[in-house]
């Protein structure tokens, strides 16, 4: 068996914040640990206060050496981070639970200081190429 240098994984998001109104024009940001790996970004959601959600699926490159899976959501271009969530990849790789498989996972929202700032849902699916079956 070959080893394996990098994987597709799928992840869908929406949040759930607990202090003021998120303002429109809030997006996501998805990367993994690795210094060397681009950041991948959904839309910016229109809808002001409530519950936004994005429901894009973001196809990315997930290095065989990663470790973690950083999703961080922002607000105003950019200049502002919400907060942060660290998601380990043994969360979703790996046990006894087939590759393609579709993992719901709900994670603590850290603002920069580290308090609570609200939960992201995603959902994550590593990607299986036709011919590795």
């Amino acid at each position: 068996m070959a080893a394996i240098s990098s994987r597709l994984v799928e992840i869908t998001e929406n949040l759930q914040y607990n202090r003021k109104p998120l303002k429109k024009n809030s997006f996501v940001t998805v990367r993994t640990n690795l210094a060397v790996t681009k950041r991948y970004r959904t839309g910016q959601t229109d809808c002001e206060g409530g519950v936004p959600k994005w429901n894009e699926k973001i196809v990315m490159e997930f290095p065989a050496q990663a470790r973690n899976l950083i999703v961080e959501v922002q607000c105003q271009n950019g200049v502002r981070t919400i907060g942060a969530a660290s998601i380990l990849v043994s969360d979703f790789i790996g046990g006894w639970v087939p590759e393609n498989y579709l993992h719901f996972l709900s994670y603590r929202l850290r603002d920069e200081r580290g308090l609570r700032n609200g939960i992201v849902n995603i959902s994550v699916r590593m990607k299986v190429e036709e011919g590795d079956e």
